[in-house]
């Protein structure tokens, strides 16, 4: 009788968590991903359950609160752990702020590691992890080997457009795994995102999202530097934009987050809310940090990414409070600068 009861409440668990995804690390990005998964997912099966786990409990309630507010009815239950995410949830999201965060959450105690071993073949065999965090890539592989030689699934899926994509669910993918991993990932990755890229094996979502990262730093310094030049020059910030982003110097930190305010016609960047709401300057340096590190492992020349890294950590030694302002206002330790010579 005792191993019959405990074949059927194997069984039940079983079910319950094939209906049901967690989703661990409510910041900034993390909660607008996992409004828009949730809110889709409900749309299509009502009888989906979520389980929402943060390090800040009160931001998991918030978020409960808040999207209870607009879909009554729907199923969504707060753990305190990602152990106990792991048991509720055959899916499981992660969006953390950095790699220490993400080795607690799947290494440590009462974490997604710690869980896996407790479940039978059966469940393992169906658990998919999808992390979207940008971090360390060779912790980023470790990781995944951990979960896989468990016997569960994963995918590395850090995400390119900022707060606004994730908002809009309009965010690109950058994936990477096993064909297999990465075809069970497309559809829950569709609810929150327009693009899905497979960039290739474990670890390869993350290399592209460090190098496009890379890119981006450089360029919004150097954009805050032209459009501080020219106005030194005596034109109006509204047509040298409109100059550089019809041309060659044209470019995503230009045209869409100019550091200017009233610079762009047709947009509202964050400079035109004193640069709240957009991508955190310290996630930026945390990213050319990221990057300049692979490249020292991997021997890269990075001459214009360490300039970059500098700088952003320069503006943060002398402007703190532009530490979780978007990352385009490095704009005003340029003017700054301008005062001081």
């Amino acid at each position: 009788m005792r191993h019959t009861a405990r074949v059927l409440q194997s069984l039940e668990r079983q079910v319950v968590r094939a209906k049901s995804t967690a989703f661990i690390g409510l910041g900034r990005m993390g909660s607008e991903m996992a409004f828009n998964f949730f809110s889709k997912t409900f749309a299509e099966s009502p009888d989906t359950r979520f389980i929402i786990c943060d390090a800040l409990p009160t931001s998991a309630i918030t978020f409960r609160q808040h999207f209870i507010a607009q879909f009554p009815g729907a199923h969504i239950d707060i753990v305190l752990t990602p152990k106990e995410a792991v048991h509720a949830s055959q899916t499981v999201l992660t969006m953390l702020p950095s790699s220490p965060q993400v080795e607690t959450v799947y290494s440590e105690a009462n974490g997604v590691i710690s869980a896996l071993k407790s479940l039978s073949a059966a469940e393992l065999a169906r658990s998919l992890f999808i992390d979207s965090t940008t971090l360390d890539v060779g912790i980023a592989r470790n990781v995944a080997a951990e979960v896989i030689s468990a016997g569960a699934q994963m995918v590395d899926a850090p995400v390119s457009g900022g707060v606004t994509g994730a908002k809009a669910g309009t965010l690109s993918f950058l994936v990477g795994g096993t064909e297999g991993a990465f075809a069970l990932s497309q559809p829950i990755l569709a609810h929150m995102g327009s693009r899905i890229i497979h960039c290739g094996p474990s670890g390869a979502g993350l290399g592209a999202k460090i190098c496009n990262n890379l890119v981006l730093g450089v360029q919004q310094i150097v954009v805050g530097e032209a459009m501080l030049l020219g106005q030194k020059l005596g034109l109006d910030p509204r047509i040298l934009a409109g100059v550089i982003n019809s041309s060659t110097g044209g470019c995503w930190a230009s045209s869409v987050n100019n550091p200017v305010p009233y610079s762009l016609a047709d947009k509202s960047p964050p400079c035109e809310r004193d640069y709240e709401g957009g991508f955190a300057t310290a996630l930026m340096l945390k990213d050319m940090l990221l990057a300049t590190g692979v490249a020292a492992s991997t021997d890269s020349p990075l001459p214009l990414g360490k300039s970059a890294q500098n700088f952003y950590a320069e503006t943060l030694r002398h402007r703190p409070d532009l530490a979780q302002k978007d990352f385009s206002s490095v704009y005003e330790r340029l003017q700054q600068m301008k005062r001081e010579d």
